[in-house]
């Protein structure tokens, strides 16, 4: 038995999580059958979510979980792709969720009134009383390593103009195709559909939407990945975890 652990719809979005859309467009795309399930962080050592239960295994982090299924099943999301598009697939899914997806991550996190009616969600389980400190040190810790990693040492205009050549990257790449590499979804579809469609919702009060659908080609593309593997989900209702 496998069930992924996550969270289901939120934000217009299928997962508030680009990985937790990403890890399951790519258990689908092995063709593993898995439940979903509300992720309880406190209960893995990475507190942190996608991770999937395999017959009693716990494997953590998107790029494990893939790894695991593709050594269960002796098959690869790589198949099909030339060397040289491997590594293009790889560089693609590290920008998307490194750097794109950073600058997403702030746009939610950073921007107060976007925070307010968006990740403040996370916060409903907390004791009243302290609730307003525990989102206070949250934000400052998630504040700290931004600057830390470099992303948050750029004002808000700079972080997106590195989104809009990141996102203007992918629209060239993925230029007339169906998917990234052809007409067939292949690995970095994933990971690149999963942060375009965060970073496109109209939840957020934030220029980064408009700079993913001024591609035409990008509507498109993160249109024809929600109906194909998003467009059903079997969620349960979202509680605090």
């Amino acid at each position: 038995m496998t069930t992924l652990y996550g969270w289901g719809p939120m934000f217009d979005c299928p997962s508030p999580s680009p990985y937790v859309m990403k890890t399951d467009i790519q258990l689908q795309m092995l063709g593993v059958e898995f439940d979903r399930a509300i992720a309880d962080l406190d209960s893995v050592s990475k507190h942190k979510a996608p991770y999937v239960e395999d017959d009693g295994e716990i494997i953590q982090d998107s790029n494990f979980i893939r790894a695991h299924f593709e050594r269960k099943l002796g098959t690869s999301l790589m198949d099909g792709l030339t060397p040289k598009q491997q590594a293009q697939s790889w560089a693609f899914e590290r920008m998307a969720e490194g750097h794109l997806g950073a600058v997403m991550a702030g746009e939610r996190w950073m921007i107060d009134e976007n925070f307010k009616k968006g990740p403040a969600m996370f916060f409903m389980g907390a004791p009243e009383a302290m609730r307003e400190q525990i989102m206070q040190e949250t934000r400052e810790g998630i504040r700290t390593t931004r600057y830390n990693s470099g992303i948050g040492r750029h004002s808000r205009d700079e972080q997106l103009q590195l989104a809009a050549w990141d996102i203007a990257a992918i629209a060239a790449q993925l230029g007339d195709q169906l998917f990234l590499f052809g007409d067939e979804p292949s690995v970095a579809d994933a990971s690149v559909s999963a942060v375009l469609i965060s970073s496109a919702t109209p939840y957020f009060d934030t220029p980064l939407a408009g700079l993913v659908t001024q591609h035409a080609n990008l509507g498109d593309y993160i249109k024809r990945m929600r109906e194909t593997y998003l467009a059903e989900r079997a969620w349960p209702d979202l509680v605090a975890a």
